[in-house]
């Protein structure tokens, strides 16, 4: 699938990540996920779409967070290795991140499918990254772009 890809096989995702994590990701154009594991990175196609949701600000101790942070697609098809230090080289992705704000999940619990009517509304959470349907994906997308459609992704008006 390429980047300009029909709508229809477009596929939307959430990865789950510090919002330090997410900085360093956006400014290096690149998605780590799960720390650093592929599978996650493999599910994702060129053209796909993943926005950040970040709990906390920073791993493992950092301030309760509780927002999306980021959103990109996926450049191509390509999951490879990154050499951090001696002892840590995660599987990375390269992801064309579009401008939008940080937006709390609060706001949006009772409109996305996957918290609306929820308890315990962040246990999807916890697997680090999951798919989320278009509909989702554009409430969430249109709430960090301050209610603009302008998204960059075509079909959407």
């Amino acid at each position: 699938m390429r980047a300009d890809a029909p709508e229809e096989e477009t596929r939307y995702w959430i990865g789950v990540v510090s919002a330090a994590h997410v900085k360093l990701g956006v400014s290096g154009g690149y998605a780590q996920l799960c720390h650093g594991k592929s599978a996650p990175l493999r599910r994702m196609r060129a053209g796909d779409w993943l926005i950040y949701y970040s709990p906390r600000s920073s791993y493992p101790d950092g301030e309760p967070l509780r927002a999306f942070t980021a959103i990109g697609q996926v450049v191509d098809e390509r999951v490879y290795e990154y050499r951090m230090s001696e002892s840590f080289v995660p599987f990375r992705r390269d992801i064309r991140y579009t401008r939008c704000k940080e937006v709390q999940i609060g706001g949006l619990l009772d409109r996305l499918s996957f918290t609306r009517g929820q308890r315990n509304w962040g246990y999807p959470f916890r697997t680090g990254h999951f798919e989320i349907s278009r509909e989702d994906y554009r409430t969430i997308a249109e709430a960090m772009r301050g209610g603009q459609h302008e998204l960059g992704i075509s079909g959407i008006e």
